[in-house]
């Protein structure tokens, strides 16, 4: 299925007046609004193959049918949800889930679709079919070698793939760790994992970057081999320049300051990119900013105070993702609230009243610099989103319109509703 432009523009002309009343009021309230415009337009998200199926717990996935059969079918999904809300502009892949069959033609598929290939994805967590060894007792940090090796090529060929498809990033997440006391010895753990990433990193092209993942737990509840962003770091540090540690929200301990994480990584120069989802437990997977929308502003304040500081390009800086997959709603409607929550929490974090802050903090202020964060998370900044969306052709209301064309409903028509998409 794909959304035509006529379609758009007459859910665009119904709320025509609404928005240009809201957005007069925004606009007339903020003197850089036509800068925050022209920074959310180059602002894009990139959606990963992997959830555009519907997701599922250790006890159970219910599909809600009209799932993407294939890869073809995944960039389609991308494809209606970048048509929609012009934020969605490329897809991230993850080997072996997605290999594809026809490299010419599936980058033919994402060009109609306006779409680029982001970070590719590896997959040490699974045995594969054919496999020769098992993962079951970790991957890059085994004590066998063989076992070790079998990862390195495994994160090799993804590599060559992603070249195929003009990718220029591979991310690292590794379960490696252990479950029990006494079960690894943590210093060789370390070791071989250092040294089988180090191979890794010699085989990435020129331009290519190596993002190191890391998760506080599970699925070992011991010990992780990369388990927070310190360890992550000492791995990042000891490859090179282009090795860098990618924040996963949902991977940290409860109440971990990610903020202060993410100013300290930008200050070294290592803050690779994103995997934005939202949690209240654990690694919960859900719509980013649904449980904790201040976070995710307060996020993207450091991130914006700190990229300008170091002059990074807020666009093409760093890795924009989503990584989120659960088993209650509609995906592609999932995802566009999580574009959607993302690109506020952006344009509050843009308009921050920075002199003021650094003032007020030199002043040590406590309650104004609470009073200028608070006034930019408190701002209702949804019409200049949308404002920014219409500039470059998708709907006022994305959701609403995916609602009113019944794509889910088409989708099922099409593929039927007992469909699965392949992933976890």
């Amino acid at each position: 299925m794909e959304i035509e432009k006529y379609q758009i523009d007459a859910h665009n002309h119904k709320l025509e007046n609404e928005h240009e009343r809201r957005f007069s009021f925004a606009a007339s309230e903020h003197a850089n609004v036509e800068e925050v415009i022209g920074k959310l337009i180059q602002f894009q998200i990139a959606i990963p193959s992997w959830a555009l199926g519907t997701g599922g717990t250790r006890f159970g996935r219910f599909s809600g049918g009209g799932e993407p059969r294939s890869l073809e079918e995944k960039i389609e999904d991308v494809g209606l949800l970048h048509k929609l809300n012009q934020a969605s502009g490329a897809i991230s892949l993850h080997i072996p889930w997605d290999i594809p069959q026809d490299y010419e033609a599936i980058k033919s598929l994402a060009a109609h679709h306006s779409l680029r290939f982001d970070a590719m994805n590896s997959n040490t967590f699974q045995d594969q079919a054919g496999s020769a060894h098992s993962y079951k007792f970790g991957s890059l940090q085994h004590v066998d070698k063989a076992v070790r090796q079998q990862a390195i090529d495994h994160n090799i060929e993804v590599i060559r793939q992603g070249v195929a498809l003009g990718s220029d990033a591979l991310t690292v997440w590794l379960a490696d760790g252990s479950c029990f006391p006494g079960q690894l010895n943590f210093r060789k753990a370390f070791q071989n994992t250092l040294e089988s990433l180090q191979e890794i990193y010699a085989a990435l092209p020129e331009q290519w970057k190596l993002f190191v993942e890391y998760k506080a737990f599970e699925p070992n509840f011991y010990s992780t081999t990369v388990g927070d962003w310190g360890q992550s770091l000492l791995y990042t540090t000891k490859l090179g320049p282009k090795a860098f540690t990618l924040v996963d929200l949902g991977h940290h301990l409860p109440n971990a300051n990610i903020e202060q994480i993410v100013s300290l990584l930008l200050m070294e120069g290592k803050l690779g990119g994103f995997h934005f989802n939202d949690s209240k437990y654990g690694d919960d997977d859900l719509t980013a900013g649904s449980m904790k929308p201040y976070q995710l502003f307060l996020i993207f304040n450091e991130l914006v105070e700190g990229m300008d500081a170091k002059g990074i390009d807020h666009a093409t800086g760093l890795g924009w993702m989503i990584d989120a997959s659960h088993n209650v709603k509609d995906p592609l409607e999932d995802l566009l609230q999580s574009v959607e929550a993302i690109m506020l929490s952006y344009t509050q974090a843009l308009l921050v009243d920075r002199k003021a802050l650094v003032i007020a903090q030199q002043e040590n202020d406590v309650a104004s610099c609470q009073e200028i964060l608070q006034h930019a998370f408190r701002t209702d900044v949804r019409a200049i989103v949308q404002e920014a969306r219409l500039r470059t052709g998708g709907a006022a209301q994305p959701l609403e319109l995916y609602r009113e064309l019944k794509v889910r409903e088409n989708l099922i028509q099409a593929r039927g509703l007992k469909t699965v998409a392949t992933g976890l």
